[in-house]
């Protein structure tokens, strides 16, 4: 599909129907990484975004999943909704305890909100650092509320360009909480495993206490497109996994909002042959460490 313009922002759209993945994904596997849109007619979008995305409701989410034989999901609120959490709360509820979220709230928020979310399905908060997205949070202000987030069972959520790995990511090892990386660090993987931030990230990863999202292969490599196999993302995803087997979760960031291509979660799927091409690395990517991280009712 392709991309249009309107007078509020640019119309972001998605692939309707995927490609059937040649890979089995293994009982209970997990999709860590996507988010809802809309319908606009109920939940309505932020007027601070930068975007205007096509309704990417949660029906359209369950029928992705079941179409790619993935059982369980954490949908990450957006800020196309801004901290207005109920889109993904919605959600919750209808997943029939398979579906979990991620929260945007205030660094002020209150405490009451915090159990409330929690309370919700909320496993985490998500806060990002990002310089084309307007509002980022300073490090030092995420950091005095993880004992608040300690105290309700919550873990941290960042999203960071990869220059800031040196920096907002030195400054994150003093979390109260575990630390979930988004996107493999946004790191350029034209530059390769070599390049000082992908090296400063595993870095980070030496601590238990962090972990990564290894989603984003066809984010991180300004020259791909749908149907390349993304060859220059999906080693540093494979170095990742192999190196840090329990440190990782997997998603595929649908509906791949504020993105330079539309990507065919199909071919994102049968990627993971290569990023965790052995049962027993597949199974601890997709079903073991999500349930770890996320603690889905068993």
């Amino acid at each position: 599909m392709s991309q249009s313009t309107s007078s509020e922002s640019v119309v972001q759209t998605y692939l309707d129907i995927p490609s059937l993945s040649k890979l089995t994904l293994p009982a209970k596997s997990c999709d860590a990484h996507v988010h809802v849109f809309g319908p606009r007619a109920r939940f309505p979008f932020s007027p601070t975004r930068k975007i205007t995305p096509a309704d990417a409701s949660k029906e359209k989410l369950f029928a992705l999943h079941q179409r790619l034989g993935i059982e369980r999901c954490i949908i990450v609120q957006s800020i196309v909704h801004g901290n207005d959490n109920s889109v993904v709360e919605d959600a919750i509820d209808a997943g029939g305890g398979n579906y979990l979220g991620v929260a945007l709230v205030d660094v002020d928020v209150s405490d009451a909100e915090l159990k409330r979310l929690a309370a919700r399905g909320f496993r985490a908060l998500r806060f990002h650092f990002m310089k084309h997205i307007s509002g980022g949070y300073d490090v030092n202000d995420v950091l005095k509320l993880t004992p608040r987030m300690a105290d309700v069972g919550m873990h941290l959520q960042v999203h960071f360009e990869s220059e800031l790995v040196h920096s907002v990511g030195a400054a994150l090892l003093k979390s109260s909480v575990p630390v979930v990386i988004d996107h493999m660090g946004r790191v350029d993987a034209t530059l390769g495993e070599n390049h000082a931030d992908f090296q400063a990230l595993m870095k980070m990863l030496d601590k238990e206490n962090v972990r990564v999202k290894v989603s984003g292969i066809d984010r991180i490599d300004s020259s791909s497109h749908a149907g390349s196999g993304y060859p220059m993302g999906t080693p540093l995803a494979a170095r990742l996994v192999a190196n840090f087997p329990m440190q990782c979760v997997w998603g595929l960031d649908w509906p791949h909002p504020n993105h330079t291509h539309i990507p065919d979660d199909g071919e994102l799927v049968d990627a993971l042959s290569k990023i965790a091409p052995s049962e027993q690395a597949l199974h601890q990517l997709l079903v073991i460490n999500p349930q770890v991280l996320y603690r889905f009712d068993t």
